[in-house]
């Protein structure tokens, strides 16, 4: 094999396998950062070694294994031959190629630890993409819009506050479970978010980032199958990807729900969502803010276009929603919701009374709204004046454009 077969293959294992190789690593270490550290130095023994030898049959065993030697020798210079060494030392020689196979529960504890409250948001984000999805670097920069040594100082510095707070590799107490598997959803969430609507740069949607988020959500939802927001995320994410193939036109413009071919949407993962939010109702224990924003996406789905659409439903689960949250966004939402149910100048009146003006400061959002709504009531001056303050606001090239657009139709 050439030396980019090697590369491609070794990228594709670590993709699939590297969460489950870095789990099975920390359990035996004790330290998230150092399991991470030794699974890479494995992956650069691999390429060194697979030209010449061939990829193995295993090469999830091969990787953790490698891993787990340098472990050894790492102790061996530390002079730090005791229990932990023998322990690696015994499990290492039960590791084999045929048998190799990692506990679930050891990435579950993975996804915690990296996403432990000791870490800011940005750092939760970076460490759970790089750990548990397996992203490298150089996608990482990509994905964040930044250079390569950002991203490195960003995970070399997140691994040390792990190391240095102690942070136990473990899955939390019963009663730390709630607000802890809300920050994971978080995590997830506000990855997904950021590609199905970026908030800056030039492109509209980032779909390889809501991708990752989407299989990271699949993979805690094979682990926490009792967890009901779990598979509301997954639905809402399912559901919200499957208009992806229609969210563009063919001159690669941004193409509004309203616009959108229907036709395009996946059918197929509109199945999965449908799914997977039956599995969060059948758990019987109410929905919670994923389940409804899942529902609020399923009632487009089910619809073959805006004017079909089961409005006044919607503006119920946005009711909820809010009740919930307490999020300006949701009670924005809700007011759009309103004005496809009973009309614009109902949602503008609801607009000036409920919606939090100082929450939403900076934000093109509210104007956006508001000059929608304005203009469907004919006040075309007040309109523009509105979604070109929006324009100003928005730091998204694709969604400045959408906006120009609107203030041209004018």
């Amino acid at each position: 094999m050439s030396d980019t077969d090697i590369r491609r293959s070794v990228d594709a294992v670590w993709r699939i396998e590297g969460s489950r190789i870095v789990a099975s690593l920390a359990r035996v270490v004790g330290d998230v950062g150092l399991a991470e550290d030794l699974a890479q130095e494995a992956v650069a023994e691999a390429l060194e070694t697979w030209p010449r030898s061939g990829v193995p049959r295993n090469a999830g065993a091969w990787l953790t294994a490698v891993a787990k030697r340098r472990a050894i020798d790492g102790w061996r210079r530390q002079e730090r031959l005791d229990d932990r060494y023998q322990a690696i030392a015994r499990d290492l020689g039960t590791v084999t190629e045929e048998e190799w196979e990692p506990v679930r529960d050891d990435v579950l504890k993975l996804v915690f630890a990296a996403c432990h409250p000791v870490l800011n948001r940005e750092s939760q984000v970076a460490l759970t993409l790089r750990v548990v999805g397996g992203l490298s670097t150089e996608e990482l920069a990509r994905l964040f819009l930044t250079t390569v040594p950002t991203v490195q100082q960003r995970i070399v510095r997140a691994k040390k506050t792990l190391s240095a707070a102690r942070v136990p590799y473990e899955v939390p107490e019963p009663a730390e479970w709630p607000a802890r598997l809300n920050g994971v959803l978080g995590v997830i969430y506000l990855i997904f978010t950021e590609g199905y609507s970026a908030t800056a740069g030039e492109t509209w949607m980032r779909r390889e980032l809501a991708d990752e988020a989407l299989r990271l959500g699949r993979i805690l939802a094979t682990l926490t199958p009792r967890e009901p927001e779990v598979h509301g995320l997954v639905a809402l994410m399912e559901l919200q990807a499957s208009r992806f193939g229609a969210r563009l036109g063919a001159n690669g413009r941004p193409v509004l729900l309203a616009d959108q071919d229907r036709r395009r949407w996946d059918r197929g993962q509109i199945a999965r969502g449908t799914a997977a939010l039956e599995r969060s109702d059948g758990l019987g224990k109410g929905r919670g803010p994923y389940a409804l924003q899942a529902a609020i996406a399923a009632c487009h789905t089910d619809a073959s276009d805006v004017d079909s659409t089961d409005w006044p439903q919607i503006v119920v689960l946005y009711e909820a929603l809010e009740q919930l949250t307490r999020n300006p966004v949701v009670t924005l939402n809700k007011v759009v919701a309103i004005s496809m149910a009973s009309g614009p100048e109902q949602a503008l009146t609801l607009l000036d009374v409920e919606v939090d003006e100082k929450k939403l400061a900076g934000s093109h959002l509210l104007p956006s709204v508001r000059g929608e709504l304005l203009s469907r009531l004919g006040r075309v001056d007040e309109a523009r004046g509105e979604l070109e303050r929006a324009r100003d606001l928005s730091t998204n090239g694709d969604q400045r454009r959408v906006l120009e657009e609107k203030i041209a139709g004018l």
